[in-house]
């Protein structure tokens, strides 16, 4: 089963455009897309919206969380709901529509072509970004290299947030001891599965930011990324077992 796991914190006005596109490429591409929304207590209904669309789709599901804890958390708790469920191929997807669900088979090509985790990147030829003033920019690009550079990986966009992971990853990785959220979060599940010896391949994609509702960027996710890989650099690695 193919399961995305989607988190969401006041995304009220972009959920059911999530959806009606991911089951549009499903349905063109005869693909079956497993869709779990993962809601940390959205003061603007997002969640009881959620339960609503439940009712219109059959292949969505909701996992209420009693509070904001983070993104990081959110997809670990999706990740361990969805695998308990039969998941094989998860996705990380944000739910502002600023990662295009039609990229979806491509994630799926690329796994059925031998790799373990499929980063959407916008830093490798045909990817990109779009409606991002330069300061923006600056921070991703940067903050990209930077992690790049400490951590010695050979991936160019570490901070994305649109991904694909084979079951068998998630299942050897130390999910507990990833407490990182938002940028640190995704360079730190990319960095344990290239140690852990899984194939990495990068596919590109165009970044559209949002259009309706808040960025939920800030500058204390920036700095805890640049303090993470670090932390990172000198840890002990998680070895796949054979």
């Amino acid at each position: 089963m193919n399961t995305i796991v989607l988190p969401t914190y006041n995304e009220h006005e972009n959920l059911r455009h999530a959806l009606e596109r991911i089951r549009e490429v499903a349905d063109g591409n005869g693909i079956v897309l497993h869709t779990l929304i993962v809601d940390d207590d959205s003061p603007d209904g997002t969640g009881e919206l959620a339960d609503r669309l439940t009712g219109e789709y059959p292949d969505v599901e909701v996992l209420h969380r009693p509070g904001k804890q983070g993104l990081g958390k959110a997809y670990i708790a999706g990740f361990r709901h969805a695998m308990a469920n039969g998941a094989d191929l998860l996705f990380e997807m944000d739910a502002d529509l600023s990662h295009d669900a039609s990229y979806l088979p491509h994630f799926i090509r690329l796994i059925e072509q031998g790799a373990d985790v499929v980063l959407g990147s916008r830093y490798v030829k045909g990817g990109g970004v779009e409606n991002w003033g330069l300061a923006r920019r600056v921070v991703s690009r940067g903050g990209c290299l930077y992690a790049q550079a400490i951590l010695g990986l050979p991936y160019h966009d570490l901070t994305g947030g649109y991904k694909c992971f084979r079951r068998t990853v998630l299942e050897t990785l130390d999910l507990e001891a990833i407490g990182a959220s938002g940028y640190g979060f995704q360079i730190e599940m990319t960095y344990r599965a290239h140690q852990a010896g899984f194939r990495v391949a990068e596919l590109p994609i165009i970044f559209v930011d949002r259009k309706v509702g808040e960025s939920k960027m800030s500058k204390r996710i920036v700095i805890e990324a640049m303090l993470m890989v670090w932390r990172l650099r000198f840890s002990k690695p998680q070895r796949r077992e054979h």
